[in-house]
Formats: structure tokens, C-alpha cells, sequence
């Protein structure tokens, strides 16, 4: 049976290196280069996904949130000098989250989730995961519209066309 939330996740590790791939294609200058959007450049897009993703690691291994949050509050704000400093950090970041997937026997398992936005709540450690490649989702179409507004094109990376591509050490 396949685990939905493991295999999420899974898109959502290759749809960040499918993005950090086309970007870079592209001029190293892109990346600090200021655009009027949701996030003032490409690296702090990045920043913000990276950040977030920490923060919900730390979560589903044992932090409460309100401490995982204050933990991950300087990676938001710290941006990288190259494409290939984010694609590594967020490769290390998936490793951890691959050897956590195979040593978690419950998913399911509801815990408290004492979000200090929101409150309180019973949460499934599986609808953390599935929030976390929502969110990261969201802020892949914010890069793919600044990079549009930057005068460059963007790349798919929806989950639809992931499912079309050869599992890591395939054959091709």
C-alpha cells in the first residue's frame, strides 16, 4: 500500500529541485534580483520554503511548534549566494525527512499541535505533512510568477507530471 503522505512528500522534494534546476539555467544574478511581488527576491522565496520545512521537521520529531518556529525564524530571513547552497540544504533537509518517514510506525497518530497563530489542535502527524507540500506548493507558483516578471520562463512541476518520472535509479 502506498503511503500518501511519504509519497507528498516525495513530489514535493522533487518539485523544489525541478524549480532549483530551472533557476539554474538562468543568471546567477537572478536569484538576488529584486522583483514587486510576494517575496523581494528569489532567494527569499527559497528562504521561505526552507525555513518552513525545517520548522515542520521539527515538529513531527518532537518540538512543540511555537519553539520550532522561533528555531526556524532566522533561516526565513537568511538568504543563500547560489542555487546549488538551496539545492544542497534542501537535499540535507529531504534526507532527514526520508530516514524520519522510515523510523515513524504511525502517521496517523494525532498529537497536539499547540500552533501559535490558530491554538491548539488534535493534528495527525500525516495532515502536517500534507499542509507542509501545500505550503510549499503555494510558494513554487510565487517563484514561477516572479520568475515570469523577472522575463524568464518557469518550468512544471505539478504533481501530475511527477507522477511520469523514473524513480531515482531506474533503469531509463
Amino acid at each position: 500500500m502506498t503511503n500518501i503522505p511519504q509519497e507528498m512528500y516525495n513530489y514535493h522534494t522533487w518539485a523544489n529541485q525541478t524549480i532549483l534546476g530551472r533557476i539554474r539555467e538562468l543568471p546567477s544574478s537572478v536569484l538576488s534580483q529584486e522583483v514587486n511581488s510576494s517575496f523581494p527576491t528569489l532567494a527569499h522565496a527559497l528562504s521561505h520554503i526552507y525555513a518552513v520545512d525545517q520548522m515542520w521537521y521539527l515538529v513531527l520529531t518532537g518540538m512543540e511548534m511555537p519553539e520550532a518556529f522561533q528555531a526556524t525564524r532566522p533561516l526565513n530571513e537568511r538568504v543563500l549566494e547560489s542555487v546549488d547552497e538551496y539545492a544542497h540544504a534542501y537535499t540535507e533537509l529531504a534526507e532527514q525527512f526520508s530516514t524520519w518517514f522510515q523510523s515513524q510506525p504511525d502517521l496517523e497518530q494525532s498529537v497536539l499541535l499547540n500552533n501559535p497563530f490558530a491554538g491548539p489542535r488534535q493534528t495527525r502527524r500525516s495532515e502536517m505533512v500534507l499542509h507542509l507540500v501545500n505550503h510549499g506548493s503555494y510558494h513554487r507558483g510565487n517563484v514561477s510568477t516572479m520568475l515570469r516578471q523577472l522575463g524568464h520562463a518557469s518550468t512544471m512541476n505539478d504533481y501530475a507530471l511527477y507522477w511520469y518520472q523514473e524513480p531515482a535509479g531506474s533503469p531509463s
